[in-house]
């Protein structure tokens, strides 16, 4: 779908929106069209509309020619607000059977920011997109119809601005791909290629290590989660360069099992048809890393993506196995379903020891409590580093992606340790989410800040949001991507 920016609407435009601010109909300007606003106020009145952001009321209105006018609650008018919009307004027409509307931007009495019309545009998109690849039978009146959103009278500053959002919502797209796609497309060499394929291009130095490469380092942890599969893990580099020579300032880690069964410890099969997605971490890494090469951020970046299967075969780890990680430390592996935290136990020691990065963030779809604990409102966020919380809890509160500290102790610590190794990858019946953080942090090397995000509720949604319909969310593209703008970027 395209964006349009127009310095006026365009005469023949046939859906017109009106964007209103919270109790603001009132001051919208309609050119002197009484008739026009009395009609918009009694339809207003009569649907209890009063600007909310995201709520819509609809009319017809004859001036030569019958007019759809479409009056837009832009709430507030802060950016999170006008993204709301933007979101409701493709929502509404994406297979309405229209394939334009224009928003009138000189309907509102004072102009909006920039950023937020941008915003705006960028949430249109975003919640335009599906993957109808496998429909074959897809009724005519849910096929996609809307092509292009015109937006008229942008203030100075948009277009910019929205070349930014642009980059966003291409990685966006990337992501909700990955995590769309079923498991016998999406796997570890096929996460690759099409990682490949979609950022072609763009600048990205792409590199990967098999598993002969993996064992060679010692990577006894991500390999033991893949061993009971036919597919191949894999350890994906991808790196941007941005800010020229020089070490990453900062790494971003995803844990991609591309589908988990559990392994020997096997998961119920109610439900399981939803471990498709659990390679929703890296999905994201990959999204954020297309988007900071779309829109040329000014930062040194490395994104590594543990990808793996996993997989119940006669090959498969066993309850009670011992593992040697990269970094030396003894497994035991008392769960084969607690298998996320070992493939990022040696992706943040492999990005460590190769890219000497001081700055790592990793995103996992890692445990089952963290539903429990949040439910699909916001993801986990562990930090040995109050600073680089505070600044990840920013960049979700301004991106909508939104994060909630949660505590790590000795006394947790604890929990994990074991009578036959350095450590068990699974604590008691209390605290799973805090554990699993606990475990992740032996990683750690000392001087490193570290953050890791538990985003197990937030990659699949049963409900459309403002940047995404039912299913993949896209969760984490945004909050990396600002959270480099704010922070790496000069």
């Amino acid at each position: 779908m395209q964006i349009q920016f127009q310095p006026q609407l365009p005469e023949d435009a046939r859906i017109v929106v009106l964007p209103i601010e919270k109790d603001g109909l009132s001051r919208t300007v309609l050119s002197g069209r009484e008739a026009v606003r009395a009609i918009a106020e009694g339809a207003a009145a009569a649907n209890r509309f009063d600007g909310e952001a995201g709520k819509l009321v609809e009319l017809f209105v004859g001036e030569g020619e019958v007019r759809h006018l479409v009056l837009l609650g832009v709430g507030s008018g802060d950016e999170p607000d006008w993204e709301k919009a933007g979101g409701a307004l493709t929502a509404r027409f994406l297979s309405s059977g229209a394939a334009e509307v224009a928003v009138d931007l000189s309907a509102l009495a004072t102009a909006p920011a920039a950023k937020s019309v941008a915003r705006f545009a960028g949430a249109a998109a975003q919640r335009g997109w599906q993957y109808n690849v496998y429909r074959t039978k897809l009724p005519e009146t849910s096929k996609p119809t809307l092509e292009r959103v015109v937006i008229a009278a942008a203030p100075d500053g948009t277009e910019a601005e929205a070349g930014k959002q642009a980059a966003v919502t291409e990685g966006l797209a990337l992501t909700k791909m990955l995590v769309t796609e079923p498991p016998n497309i999406i796997y570890p060499e096929s996460f690759v290629e099409r990682v490949r394929r979609e950022t072609e291009g763009l600048g990205l130095e792409i590199s990967v290590l098999g598993e002969a490469e993996m064992r060679e380092l010692g990577m006894g942890a991500l390999l033991a989660v893949s061993q009971g599969s036919v597919r191949q893990g894999q350890l994906l580099v991808m790196r941007w360069q941005g800010a020229g020579e020089g070490d990453p300032a900062v790494a971003l880690v995803g844990k991609g099992v591309t589908f988990d069964t559990g392994g020997i410890s096997l998961k119920p099969g109610a439900g399981m048809e939803d471990m498709k997605w659990d390679m929703g971490g890296a999905g994201a890494v990959a999204g954020a890393m297309k988007a900071l090469a779309g829109r040329k951020a000014k930062a040194n970046v490395v994104g590594v993506c543990g990808l793996v299967e996993n997989m119940p075969d006669g090959g498969a780890t066993r309850p009670s196995d011992v593992v040697t990680s990269m970094s030396g430390q003894t497994i035991e592996i008392l769960n084969t379903d607690a298998e996320g935290r070992l493939v990022l136990a040696d992706a943040i020691t492999w990005v460590q020891r190769t890219h000497k990065v001081k700055t790592v963030v990793d995103l996992a779809t890692l445990t089952g409590a963290m539903i429990v604990s949040l439910g699909n409102e916001y993801a986990g966020l562990f930090s040995n580093d109050d600073g680089l919380a505070e600044q990840l809890t920013a960049a979700g509160l301004a991106t909508g992606d939104k994060l909630w500290r949660f505590p790590l102790s000795a006394t947790y610590d604890k929990m994990i340790d074991s009578p036959i190794a350095d450590m068990k990858n699974i604590g008691g019946k209390g605290a799973g989410s805090i554990t699993a953080a606990q475990f992740i942090q032996r990683f750690v090397e000392d001087g490193v800040k570290w953050a890791h995000l538990d985003v197990a509720g937030m990659v699949w949604s049963d409900k459309p949001g403002a940047t995404h319909d039912k299913g993949a969310t896209g969760y984490g593209v945004k909050l990396l991507d600002r959270f480099i703008a704010d922070n790496f970027e000069g």
